[in-house]
């Protein structure tokens, strides 16, 4: 078996040299050289360092070495900040667990026609008395996770399609800005991810006013990638074809099922990016150990009530525990 990242096939190995600089000779010293930069950022608990690791960063920023640095270490020192984010990151969590089972995110069978994985968001499935904004941002995370093991990923990148139809104004109040910068902050500068075009569908005009709020968090270039559709799907299927789309996106497929990916990753047990079981995947499992004590647990249960409006008060995830420690 080829060793990890020397042997893809053609024409993979052709769109990694002719896109990301990525020439097979080069790879081994390009690694090393990031790898020998840990020990200027001794404030960095590196909780991976292996080549097939390493390696992500490099495509990720082109084989510039700086910048897949830099990256690298903004993955682990994102963690170390937001420990909250990650305890507990594995698909059986609750929350992560019912924003899966309701498609948030929700990832294709397929790929379009440029080799992309399509990752969806049908975002009228959001039930907030259930799991709040968080709980689907560690979704999204988790599936980036498992996605980006697959050097096909890392090397063609990712779209994204959210579709915002019934998705209602009441529901526009949950999304909690702060969480939405974190969010931000932590898929453009934190994630070894190639996101080619996020395309919105649907949208009304409360969700065009979010976004206007948050573009001044957004470097220009992710800015230009943000692509706003409205009703008008042709435009979409100029971009993301027909053939690999659902009947909902008005694609030629079958209507997807938003359990479909869920049943993916909670299949998979031993798949967990939690601080202390970073996924290896040569590795077995660690060993089980005793249910830690409540203290060290991730507080599924912790819900709060607060007034949305003056007639209605709905339960839901407090979110302000992932941004304490």
């Amino acid at each position: 078996m080829a060793e990890y990242g020397w042997g893809i096939a053609e024409p993979l190995a052709a769109r990694a040299r002719a896109e990301l600089n990525e020439v097979p000779e080069e790879k081994p010293s390009a690694i090393a050289a990031v790898r020998a930069q840990m020990e200027t950022r001794p404030d960095i608990e590196y909780l991976r360092s292996d080549d097939a690791f390493i390696l992500r960063f490099l495509r990720a920023r082109k084989f510039n070495v700086e910048e897949a640095f830099r990256l690298f270490t903004r993955y682990f020192e994102y963690r170390q900040t937001n420990k909250n984010l990650f305890k507990k990151f594995q698909a059986s969590e609750t929350g992560i667990k019912e924003a899966l089972l309701d498609g948030l995110p929700g990832v294709l069978p397929g790929t379009d026609h440029r080799g992309r994985r399509i990752i969806v968001l049908y975002s009228a499935n959001w039930d907030n008395t259930r799991y709040g904004l968080a709980a689907i941002y560690r979704a999204i995370l988790l599936t980036l996770e498992k996605l980006i093991d697959d050097e096909a990923s890392q090397i063609n990148g990712f779209v994204v399609i959210v579709d915002w139809s019934e998705f209602t104004f009441k529901q526009s109040s949950w999304l909690n800005p702060r969480i939405l910068k974190l969010m931000i902050e932590g898929l453009q500068d934190c994630f070894p991810a190639r996101f080619t075009a996020i395309h919105f569908v649907n949208q009304p005009w409360y969700i065009e006013a979010v976004f206007k709020m948050l573009r001044p968090f957004l470097k220009e270039k992710n800015r230009n990638k943000i692509i706003m559709h409205g009703i008008n799907l042709t435009t979409l299927h100029q971009q993301v074809r027909k053939e690999a789309l659902p009947a909902e996106l008005g694609g030629t497929q079958a209507p997807y099922n938003n359990q479909s990916w869920a049943r993916t990753l909670l299949g998979d047990e031993t798949f967990s990016f939690g601080h202390q079981h970073i996924y290896w995947p040569s590795r077995t499992p660690p060993p089980h150990k005793p249910p830690a004590s409540r203290s060290e647990t991730f507080p599924t249960d912790q819900f709060s009530h607060r007034d949305h409006d003056q007639t209605q008060k709905g339960t839901y995830l407090d979110e302000e525990f992932f941004l304490i420690d």
